[in-house]
C-alpha cells in the first residue's frame, strides 16, 4: 500500500514538472486565478519654460488636477516633460522631439510653447496653459469652438492691467510715476503694456517700462530702480518674472517700494498686492483637459476654460513693513488679506 503511494506522489510530481516546463517553453500557466496584466500607461508630454523644481507648487498643481481625474503617475500614466529652461528658441526641438515619442496629449505652457507644439505637430491634441488672450493671438478660431488640435485654458483678459494700475491709484492716491517691469520677449505681455500705459496716463501717472528678458538684467533694472527712485513698481507677471520673484519681491521690501503684480505668488512671497487668476489652478484644471481628451473627447469641440475668478490679494504685514495705511475700500474688495 504504501509504494502505491509513493507512486503516485511520485507521478503527480512528474506531471507539475513537465506543465512548469510547457509554461517556460511558451504556454503561459497564470500565477494566480483571475490575475490581470498591468494597465497600459497613457503617455502625455509637458513643454514648459521653467523647470518644475523651480515651481514645484505647479507641478503639484498639475499632478493634482491628474489625480481628481484618476491619473496616478507610474500606475496609469507617465508625464514627459521638457523645459525651455527660460530660452523660449529651445521650445522648437523639444516641441519636435515629444511628437516623435509618441505622446497622446501635449501640455504646452505659456504663447512661445503652444506656437511652438502647435508647428510641430497638426494631430495630438494640445492643452494650452498660460495662453494669454488665445483668439488675439492667433492660437485658435474662438474659445467656444476651439477647431483644429488645440484647446485648454485663457489665463488673461483685456481688463487685468487697467484695473491693476486702478488698483495702485486708489492704494496710492498721490502716486505719479512708477517704474514697469515687463518682459517684451514674450508676445502675450506686449497688451498688457500697452494698456496698463494708457490707463497710467489717463489716471496721471507716468511709467517708466524696464525691459526684462533674461534673469541677467534684473541687476541692471534694479540700478536703473534707484537711480529714477519711482513712487510705485508694476510687475507683469510672465514665467521669467514669475521665476524671479523672490528677487523682486526682496528689492522691493528693501527699498520701500510699493508694488502690485499680476500672480498671487508674489504676495505669497511677501509682496504688497496682486490682482488677477490663480496660476496654480490654471495648472490643476489642465488635468481636467488631458483626462477629457485621454478619455476620447476632441479638442476641435472641447471650449477653452476662461478664468472662473479674478483675485485681489493683500499682504497686511508687507503694507505695516511700508508705513502704508491700507484704503477701507480696497480691504473690503480683497479676497483674500495675508496677515
Amino acid at each position: 500500500m504504501e509504494d502505491e503511494i509513493d507512486k503516485a506522489i511520485a507521478r503527480r510530481r512528474a506531471f507539475l514538472g513537465a506543465m512548469g516546463a510547457i509554461g517556460l517553453g511558451g504556454l503561459m500557466v497564470p500565477r494566480e486565478v483571475g490575475a490581470q496584466a498591468p494597465a497600459r500607461l497613457r503617455r502625455i508630454g509637458v513643454l514648459l519654460p521653467t523647470p518644475w523644481s523651480r515651481v514645484s507648487h505647479l507641478s503639484d498643481a498639475f499632478q493634482r488636477g491628474l489625480r481628481e481625474a484618476g491619473w496616478i503617475e507610474g500606475q496609469n500614466i507617465h508625464v514627459e516633460t521638457r523645459s525651455s529652461d527660460g530660452r523660449d528658441e529651445r521650445f522648437a526641438a523639444f516641441a519636435k522631439e515629444l511628437v516623435a515619442a509618441n505622446m497622446e496629449v501635449i501640455v504646452a505652457v505659456t504663447v512661445p510653447a503652444i506656437q511652438a507644439t502647435q508647428q510641430a505637430t497638426k494631430t495630438i491634441p494640445i492643452v494650452m496653459v498660460l495662453s494669454s488672450d488665445p483668439v488675439r493671438m492667433g492660437l485658435v478660431p474662438g474659445l467656444a469652438r476651439p477647431g483644429g488640435n488645440t484647446t485648454g485654458l485663457a489665463s488673461a483678459i483685456q481688463t487685468l492691467a487697467p484695473k491693476r494700475v486702478e488698483l495702485l491709484k486708489e492704494t496710492i492716491p498721490g502716486v505719479s510715476r512708477a517704474a514697469l517691469i515687463w518682459n517684451p520677449a514674450n508676445p502675450a505681455m506686449h497688451t498688457d503694456w500697452s494698456l496698463t500705459e494708457a490707463t497710467a496716463r489717463k489716471l496721471g501717472i507716468k511709467v517708466r517700462p524696464l525691459e526684462l528678458k533674461a534673469a541677467g538684467d534684473l541687476d541692471s533694472i534694479f540700478k536703473a530702480i534707484l537711480r529714477d527712485r519711482p513712487e510705485a513698481l508694476i510687475v507683469v507677471a510672465d514665467p521669467l518674472t514669475l521665476l524671479l520673484r523672490a528677487r523682486i519681491v526682496e528689492f522691493a521690501a528693501r527699498h520701500r517700494l510699493p508694488a502690485v503684480y499680476g500672480m498671487r505668488e508674489f504676495v505669497e512671497a511677501g509682496g504688497l498686492m496682486s490682482y488677477g487668476t490663480s496660476v496654480s489652478d490654471h495648472f490643476r484644471r489642465a488635468g481636467y483637459y488631458v483626462d477629457r481628451l485621454l478619455k476620447g473627447a476632441r479638442p476641435a469641440e472641447l471650449p477653452i476654460e476662461q478664468p472662473a475668478r479674478l483675485d485681489i490679494v493683500i499682504n497686511e504685514k508687507a503694507a505695516q513693513a511700508l508705513g502704508l495705511k491700507l484704503p477701507q475700500s480696497v480691504l473690503l474688495r480683497a479676497d483674500e488679506v495675508i496677515r
